[in-house]
């Protein structure tokens, strides 16, 4: 499974993203059923699939390749942290920060903190997207890809403040001629 992972994953996104077009645009009953199975060996759920596939059709964003680096990230911690055993937590949307809070200045901060932290363990509630537009925008404003991101929140996990720090250096370099 590993050694083909993306491209199992590569079916699965052009699937889910033809039924979406097709009408299929209700994450209940979003007829992944035989793929469910693989999805859970990777720590992947079905509305993971389902909102980058909806968000791709609605607004031409994630593409596939962001989709796939950044389920790469949540399938690395799922074996090599949770050693694949799912979590039973679910991240509480009403203990998200606002979504116009800041942190030195850096608006969303606060709030992809434990949504990047909720998606690398599999605790995400299905309304709860880790890549909507607020984390996209997020990501541009500072240079960031989705990817990028988790793997420097997995790298500092709860060390707000180098992951802070991590953010404002690679803002900084925004500025750079």
């Amino acid at each position: 499974m590993s050694f083909r992972f993306h491209l199992e994953l590569a079916r699965i996104w052009n699937k889910a993203v033809s039924l979406y077009e097709k009408g299929h645009t209700n994450s209940k009953g979003f007829p992944l059923g035989e793929e469910l199975v693989l999805l859970s060996s990777m720590g992947i759920t079905i509305h993971d699939v389902f909102d980058h596939a909806e968000d791709w059709c609605l607004h031409g964003e994630p593409d596939f390749h962001s989709f796939l680096l950044v389920h790469h990230e949540r399938r690395a911690y799922f074996w090599e942290e949770q050693c694949g055993i799912a979590s039973t937590e679910i991240l509480d949307p009403s203990a998200l920060p606002a979504k116009n809070e800041t942190l030195e200045g850096i608006v969303w901060l606060p709030r992809i903190l434990p949504k990047a932290r909720a998606k690398l363990k599999g605790e995400l509630p299905p309304e709860i997207m880790y890549g909507c537009g607020g984390d996209r925008q997020f990501f541009r404003d500072n240079d960031l890809h989705a990817a990028e991101f988790l793997r420097l929140v997995r790298r500092f996990m709860n060390d707000d403040q180098a992951i802070l720090q991590s953010v404002m250096q690679k803002r900084s370099s925004l500025t750079l001629p």
